[in-house]
């Protein structure tokens, strides 16, 4: 990934921060950024969801020389953590 320079960085930043206030969320893609409502995101099963994010295991171990990757490795395996306990009360719920 290229290198942005510090006023499209902050102006990336500002964008990202606005929508996330419009209930969206925006993701790179090989597309370059896309946006979504964040409730329509969650809705995905987990796979989908890291995947999207770049946070599926097998993506995150290809940065292993990045120290960033342990924290990254977790956030994967609590988002699936996470993703089963509502799969779990939904059906309980009847949802």
């Amino acid at each position: 990934m290229k290198k942005i320079n510090k006023k499209d960085s902050e102006s990336i930043r500002d964008k990202i921060l606005e929508e996330y206030k419009k209930g969206n969320i925006i993701v790179t893609t090989i597309e370059g950024l896309q946006g979504m409502p964040i409730d329509e995101f969650i809705k995905q099963p987990a796979d989908g969801m890291l995947y999207d994010l770049n946070r599926d295991e097998a993506t995150i171990l290809t940065f292993i020389e990045d120290p960033k990757w342990v924290n990254d490795y977790a956030v994967c395996k609590v988002i699936r953590k996470l993703k089963q306990h509502i799969e779990r009360l939904e059906t309980e719920k009847g949802e």
